[in-house]
């Protein structure tokens, strides 16, 4: 007796759930959808769909700093920094009005030859105020990114040479520690800060330059290396020099702007660096906010 012969079983038919006309027979080996060769992505074991390979790089865990801030090894944040400053320089030598305009002034007049006087209560009509109290807020930032013109010669040239040189070398290592976001908030508020200062003890000084905030990155600096325990020998040294830095330049440069970025800075990476691990973020934006707040108060009660 002979057996019945069976008929030989054809595969069903399956598509790609992503291309519906491109037939298939390999399935993503965490979803089990089908995929065509465009869409595997080669895996630890089998292939993963497009879908499967973003919700994985979702779930896994960035890698942070103690500070909470996202381990990064390109220091972006002072390299935009320095060609800003750079640019803002190249600005001055071609219109060096730039720097009366948004260099940082607290409170001065205009006279009607367009000269610029020293400020005071009860102006001739012939006058217009300039300056913070005029209401240009930019300039307490603005003028952190202006130096000296290359006109006032070699020094013109030197005072933003040096602070380049200061944001390289600083700016490398607490932006690292920090993080992008939180680096820029220490810095940002190291320059309000030591723009604040400058126009509650010499609102009538014109001031520029990046010195204040790069002040204030040095207090991130010392305040960091105590918060990883790290050898303090150096640090104390750097920190010396950093503050008779600060007594030698106040003979020619603004030293209400050096010491506000230097206070304001510190203040900034204690609340970071001391954060409760728990709640951390909230915590830190917390702080950062209300020293900003603060610093907006004390300018509010300084206006006229």
């Amino acid at each position: 007796m002979e057996a019945e012969s069976q008929p030989a079983t054809t595969p069903a038919v399956t598509t790609c759930y992503r291309h519906p006309k491109v037939e298939t027979y390999v399935g993503c080996t965490r979803c089990e959808r089908p995929i065509c060769p465009d869409c595997m992505r080669s895996a630890a074991v089998g292939h993963h769909c497009p879908d499967c390979v973003k919700e994985g790089v979702r779930s896994v865990r960035q890698a942070r700093t103690v500070f909470g801030g996202r381990v990064s090894a390109v220091p972006l944040v002072t390299y935009v920094l320095m060609g800003l400053n750079i640019v803002a320089y190249l600005a001055e030598l071609v219109r060096p009005a730039v720097v009366d305009r948004f260099g940082m002034l607290g409170a001065g007049l205009v006279g009607p030859d367009g000269g610029h006087y020293v400020y005071q209560d009860g102006f001739p009509a012939a006058f217009h105020a300039e300056g913070v109290v005029a209401g240009e807020w930019y300039r307490m930032i603005t003028g952190a990114f202006l130096h000296m013109p290359a006109t006032e010669g070699v020094f013109g040239i030197l005072h933003i040479l040096f602070n380049m040189y200061s944001l390289w070398n600083l700016g490398r290592v607490v932006e690292t520690q920090l993080g992008r976001v939180r680096y820029l908030a220490v810095y940002l508020l190291s320059a309000f800060g030591s723009s604040v200062l400058v126009y509650l003890i010499a609102p009538g000084t014109l001031t520029v330059g990046a010195s204040g905030a790069i002040f204030g990155l040095g207090a991130a600096y010392y305040v960091m290396a105590r918060r990883l325990g790290a050898d303090m020998s150096g640090v104390n040294r750097f920190m010396a020099y950093f503050l008779l830095w600060m007594l030698i330049s106040a003979g020619f440069a603004s030293w209400q702007g050096h010491l506000g970025g230097l206070l304001t800075g510190g203040a900034a990476t204690l609340a970071l660096a001391y954060a409760p691990r728990a709640r951390r973020t909230l915590v830190q934006g917390s702080a950062c906010a209300g020293l900003f707040v603060l610093l907006v108060a004390l300018t509010f009660l300084k206006q006229p």
